[in-house]
């Protein structure tokens, strides 16, 4: 387990790994690829940031990976999976969100994204271009960089970082 703060100073505790808490995941953050580019979403307050979002009641985390993706982007997965999770703790409260890495094969246009202005994308180095102003503070901690560092370590990102 890592731990490390994010940028308004909670502990975050990242895992990769599947049920890493006691504590069961009611958060989703999908980290999308769509034609060899970063897919996004252009938070209307935050910025541009990897769709993501809460598990709604009767949901499985799977299904609100597939539903926040299209509601905020209009993608629909081709292929996806579960990472890891990542627990965020500000000494009185805590939440579990569930890490996945998927493929969007198509993206459909939409009236409303919802809190989003749709899709965005990077074709350059993530790693690099997130601290950029346009960037929303979720993009900005180790969750980003320690899960696209994963990827890379499991050979799925060769030359898409």
């Amino acid at each position: 387990m890592e731990q490390f703060f994010d940028e308004n100073g909670c502990t975050v505790q990242l895992v990769f790994k599947q049920q890493g808490f006691e504590q069961p995941s009611r958060h989703v953050l999908v980290l999308c690829r769509f034609v060899d580019k970063w897919l996004l979403t252009a938070h209307k307050e935050r910025g541009w940031e990897f769709p993501g979002g809460k598990i709604e009641v009767g949901e499985s985390a799977e299904q609100a990976a597939i539903r926040e993706v299209f509601e905020e982007t209009g993608g629909l997965l081709e292929t996806f999976f579960p990472l890891g999770e990542y627990r965020v703790s500000n000494g009185r409260s805590s939440f579990v969100k569930t890490i996945f890495f998927g493929s969007v094969k198509e993206l459909i246009e939409k009236n409303t994204y919802l809190e989003t202005d749709g899709p965005v994308f990077e074709d350059g180095n993530i790693l690099e271009t997130r601290f950029q102003p346009k960037y929303s503070y979720i993009m900005k901690d180790d969750v980003i960089k320690k899960s696209i560092e994963y990827l890379d370590e499991l050979s799925l990102l060769t030359n898409k970082r």
